[in-house]
């Protein structure tokens, strides 16, 4: 079995989180190295350690996960504009292998920093 992840450790109450957020399928932190103003990660309860590890049972978890996005990025005070970014595997700089999604806000990313 693999270690868990600061996450987990998070949900299961062995080491303290500022939770932004929380419902019953998910919960919200600021980022610890943030890449801009606003920067939440929306991790959800489940431990799916990657986004193509999620199966067709997971798909009202991750309509949520969307929904919530939306919700907490207005509740942070940024509106309809921000991004959300999920990095899938390590090729993409996933470095915690539980999936999370990145709300970032308050800043207008140029072509080059966004790599596209």
């Amino acid at each position: 079995m693999s270690e868990e992840s600061i996450f987990t450790k998070i949900i299961n109450g062995d080491i303290p989180g500022d939770i932004f957020y929380q419902d019953d399928d998910c919960f919200v932190i600021k980022d610890i190295a943030p890449k801009a103003p606003l920067h939440l990660l929306l991790i959800p309860r489940k431990p799916i350690p990657r986004l193509v590890d999620a199966s067709n049972e997971d798909k009202a978890l991750l309509g949520n996960l969307m929904l919530t996005a939306g919700k907490v990025a207005e509740q942070a005070g940024v509106g309809d504009a921000f991004r959300l970014i999920i990095n899938n595997g390590a090729g993409a700089g996933q470095t915690v292998f539980h999936l999370h999604l990145h709300i970032l806000g308050n800043k207008q990313f140029s072509e080059d920093q966004l790599g596209f």
